[in-house]
């Protein structure tokens, strides 16, 4: 991500300065990351594709104001968590299995050519985290989804939602909590 750093904060100059195309080539280079994160808050990939769409608008209506000493992702991610916080259709269906996998809650899907009983067991433990996902508050999930999906240090998903490191480990903690909570039944059937 550091090397970006330097490329990002060229873009930006030149997109202050009148560069439109410069803002395209941070479009390409975020898209499917943002995209990713706003899939991961929100259930719906049409509710994600929007939810996209008005970060990268957002963002473009104040890129002229970003600070360049802050990473460029950092602040996008910042922007498209607190969209889908705020995006009215959120709901929490088809999240994907690795984001409980550190904690066992979740056995391997098989690769390529699953059997039918497979694939029903694979999508049965899908909606059945998706389910549990849903009850978690807003705040837990996107912390959640930040580190389990997009793989992010605790500095860095501080920096986006905008609290201590402290606090991010807490909310990942209890998110991790609640969802053994939620998921033990299931866990003992598995």
């Amino acid at each position: 991500m550091a090397e970006k750093r330097g490329d990002d904060s060229e873009l930006v100059g030149k997109f202050k300065q009148g560069d439109i195309s410069a803002f395209e080539e941070i479009v390409l280079r975020y898209q499917d990351r943002i995209y990713n994160v706003c899939r991961g808050i929100l259930a719906d990939p049409h509710d994600a594709e929007d939810a996209a769409q008005e970060v990268f608008l957002k963002a473009f209506q104040s890129l002229g104001k970003f600070k360049p000493d802050a990473a460029l992702y950092t602040w996008l991610y910042r922007i498209a968590v607190n969209t889908c916080l705020d995006y009215k259709k959120s709901s929490f269906a088809g999240f994907l299995k690795r984001l409980v996998a550190d904690e066992e809650l979740v056995k391997e899907l098989p690769s390529q050519n699953p059997s039918p009983e497979q694939a029903y067991e694979s999508k049965q433990i899908e909606n059945r985290i998706a389910r549990a996902l849903k009850k978690l508050p807003k705040k837990l999930r996107a912390a959640i989804v930040l580190k389990e999906l997009e793989g992010l240090s605790y500095e860095e998903i501080a920096l986006i939602l905008d609290i201590s490191t402290g606090t991010v480990k807490s909310r990942i903690s209890r998110a991790r909590e609640r969802l053994q909570e939620l998921l033990k039944d299931f866990r003992e059937q598995i």
